[in-house]
């Protein structure tokens, strides 16, 4: 008897893998490799931060809590995002197992099979694709590259926000580009939004990691604008302001009138973010400025020194971004950003992320993440050199 294919549903079966993954995968192990691929610091967690979590466990705090999180983690966030942006309070805010599960939960609160999502890119994959899990219609509109550096043409983008769109989704700072919403950006995208009753999900990540700004500031972003009941929500992370990649725990901020069907979603995904995490989250948002401030600092001088050896280089052209912890940088002669990585690890020890991986708007284009030391980035820059000089002698042979 024949049997039908094992197969999950069409809207899985149609994901695009990660390349970022491929590329680490062919590289992951290998003790000759310097890797970039990865947007994480070369530092571990604050000490302070992971006494906190282990005086939880110590005190055995391993038990379920409130699906939204622990009240002091909720009123920390509150307090953090109210002295950032527009006053919030603790009933706007739920606490998630990660970032990504943030913007996996309010997916599934908003959008459905069939409606129809506009995403600026390019982006980080996942902000893509996960629509796509919920049966959603993707349509992006690309920022563009220029002497200025990457920039969002507005009057595109609102022309692509039709009254047939669910939702708006909208990274920044952006990873890969480093590109930034501007106050005058962000006011006409929400006003359009607003008249159309189209939602806005802004992935604020990077929002601390800002330089263009006074220091400690976030990047301007829709929080700033947005009223408690504007149909307007956050994904957020403590990995990379609190360089804690490895805790998985973020949190969202939403209207009053969605938080029930969110505290829902939580139950029926993870039920709740570990206690520990949490204390540790706590401390992190109440004693971690000073971490922020040394962060920005450090990475200020690593995006300034890594754009300018890139720039020295022939055939790149690099341009130093706003915010986020990434160079995405084009590199001539480069039309198969996944295959010159996978070439980059396998003949010279070096791991980049592939521009593709990011939408088709970063082909040709090479993501490098510079939260790192000077001497590792400029073992990193000496290996692209080589490769860049094998590359343009390739290509004179070819000519």
């Amino acid at each position: 008897m024949e049997h039908a294919a094992l197969t999950t549903r069409p809207a899985v079966e149609r994901l695009v893998a990660s390349k970022i993954r491929e590329v680490a995968n062919a590289g992951i192990g290998r003790r000759d490799v310097v890797a970039f691929w990865f947007g994480e610091p070369d530092e571990v967690t604050p000490e302070f931060i992971r006494r906190a979590a282990i005086d939880s466990l110590e005190t055995g705090e391993t038990f379920y809590t409130h699906n939204f999180g622990i009240p002091e983690l909720r009123a920390a966030i509150a307090r953090y995002l109210s002295a950032l942006h527009r006053p919030r309070t603790p009933d706007q805010v739920a606490v998630t197992s990660s970032g990504m599960s943030a913007l996996m939960i309010l997916n599934q609160a908003l959008v459905g099979p069939g409606d129809r999502v506009v995403v600026v890119t390019p982006v980080w994959p996942n902000l893509r694709e996960i629509p796509k899990i919920v049966g959603a219609d993707v349509a992006t509109v690309p920022l563009a590259f220029g002497a200025a550096g990457w920039r969002l043409d507005t009057g595109r983008l609102l022309e692509a926000l039709t009254p047939a769109t669910r939702a708006l989704y909208v990274n920044s700072p952006n990873n890969p580009t480093g590109w930034t919403l501007a106050p005058t950006e962000r006011d006409a995208i929400l006003a359009h939004c607003r008249r159309l009753g189209i939602w806005i999900l802004a992935d604020d990540a990077y929002e601390r990691l800002y330089y263009a700004g006074a220091d400690g500031a976030a990047a301007p972003g829709f929080l700033d604008a947005a009223d408690p009941d504007d149909r307007v929500v956050s994904a957020n992370t403590f990995s990379k302001a609190w360089l804690m990649t490895g805790w998985r725990l973020g949190w969202l901020t939403a209207p009053h009138a969605i938080m029930a069907a969110i505290g829902k979603l939580i139950e029926y995904n993870t039920c709740c973010a570990p206690v520990f995490e949490q204390r540790a989250g706590v401390v992190a948002i109440e004693r971690g400025e000073a971490v922020i401030a040394r962060t920005l600092a450090r990475y200020r001088g690593a995006r300034d020194y890594l754009v300018e050896r890139l720039r020295a280089l022939p055939g790149v052209a690099a341009d130093a971004p706003p915010g986020a912890m990434y160079a995405f940088f084009r590199v001539a002669g480069v039309d198969d950003s996944l295959a010159f990585c996978k070439r980059l690890v396998a003949g010279y020890g070096l791991g980049l992320a592939p521009g593709a991986a990011f939408g088709a708007e970063g082909e040709g284009c090479v993501r490098w993440c510079f939260a790192a030391s000077e001497a590792r980035l400029a073992d990193g820059v000496a290996r692209l050199e080589r490769a860049v000089r094998d590359l343009a002698a390739a290509g004179r042979r070819a000519g």
